[in-house]
């Protein structure tokens, strides 16, 4: 009974051991985006990351933090269009232990509220981060937005400057530069077809991806150099697009329609924090020229614009992009250190 119990307990201990296997080998063939979801959340949990919810009435925020508020300021991530608080990650991966950080998931964006009649606008949007950061009691703190969250970023510090020390703008949307990349102009000549009362409800957003093809397209336009990732992985991270794509043409509607599409433009000179700017030399998205539009209207502002590096900053150069925020934060700590000598 004892051999028969032995054999028992082997062939059931060899069976849970497969399972794992199992799992992996279908979730890779039929449901990589699952794989995708458990190395984000292997990852977060390698840096130290913590997901929360808040809560203000009916609307829930979900965000990642790490740290506590201290001596350093604190760091609030905006991210781009049709991404989440994970695309941080790369970033964070080079950011000192010392700051805590908070990666927001923005309005209807992965686990935050998705209302039906929400205000997607840019105005809209800030007001909801406002609130965001009221939830959760930050106070003075460091604001970074790339692309969508740039331009949330910019017209947040011009709206709030009391909750902020500083702003750093990572390839913003919202500006009218001297030039227009090629991807712009395409949108340009949609809108146009649109006021003649053409249907584009079918018509492809580079941005907005549906199949393989179109998602390496997005790939190609968004980073400099080619990203050329497995097509499993390419599959998983369709699957965890395409049921979004909806409200993603819905949200680019509302950030590209008049009010919002040059909010950060219309409030620049409103903004009395400390800038920071990093732009991708090669950006195909948004023209790296926007950085002058900048320059221009904040003539004290900080400016690094990156060779061989695309739209996709914090993908592409993530330790040069950590670098350039702790540099930032460090200079403006001496600033106001000999500022306060020199009015003691």
């Amino acid at each position: 009974m004892e051999v028969g119990g032995a054999k028992v307990a082997m062939l059931t201990g060899s069976v849970l051991l497969l399972l794992p296997v199992v799992f992996f080998v279908t979730s890779f063939m039929f449901w990589p985006g699952i794989l995708i979801k458990i190395y984000n959340w292997f990852w977060r949990r390698r840096l130290g990351l913590s997901v929360s919810f808040s809560s203000v009435g009916s609307f829930r925020f979900c965000y990642s933090s790490r740290g506590t508020p201290g001596g350093a300021p604190s760091l609030l991530l905006l991210h781009g269009f049709s991404a989440n608080k994970d695309m941080w990650l790369p970033v964070l991966k080079f950011l000192p232990q010392q700051y805590h950080v908070v990666c927001l998931d923005l309005p209807g964006h992965d686990g935050t509220s998705r209302f039906q009649n929400e205000d997607y606008s840019i105005s809209g949007q800030v007001s909801r981060v406002h609130q965001f950061v009221h939830s959760i009691g930050l106070a003075q703190f460091h604001l970074v937005g790339t692309s969508m969250g740039g331009n949330l970023a910019g017209v947040y510090a011009a709206r709030f400057p009391e909750d902020l020390c500083s702003v750093s703008l990572v390839c913003p949307a919202g500006l009218e530069p001297p030039e227009d990349t090629a991807f712009v102009k395409r949108l340009r000549e949609m809108e146009v077809l649109k006021r003649q009362e053409q249907d584009l409800s079918q018509a492809s957003i580079a941005l907005i991806p549906s199949s393989v093809p179109q998602l390496q397209e997005m790939l190609d336009l968004c980073c400099h150099k080619p990203l050329n990732l497995p097509r499993q992985m390419m599959k998983g991270l369709l699957q965890n697009r395409v049921p979004h794509n909806h409200f993603y043409r819905h949200l680019f509607e509302s950030i590209s329609h008049e009010e919002s599409r040059h909010s950060l433009q219309k409030n620049l000179l409103h903004i009395t924090v400390p800038v920071h700017v990093v732009w991708g030399q090669q950006d195909q998205v948004l023209h790296v020229s926007g950085a002058s539009v900048i320059a221009a209207a904040l003539p004290h502002s900080q400016v690094a614009l990156l060779e061989d590096c695309g739209h996709s900053v914090a993908l592409e150069r993530p330790r040069k992009l950590a670098t350039l925020i702790c540099n930032f934060l460090s200079a403006q700590e001496v600033t106001n250190g000999d500022a306060h000598k020199k009015n003691s």
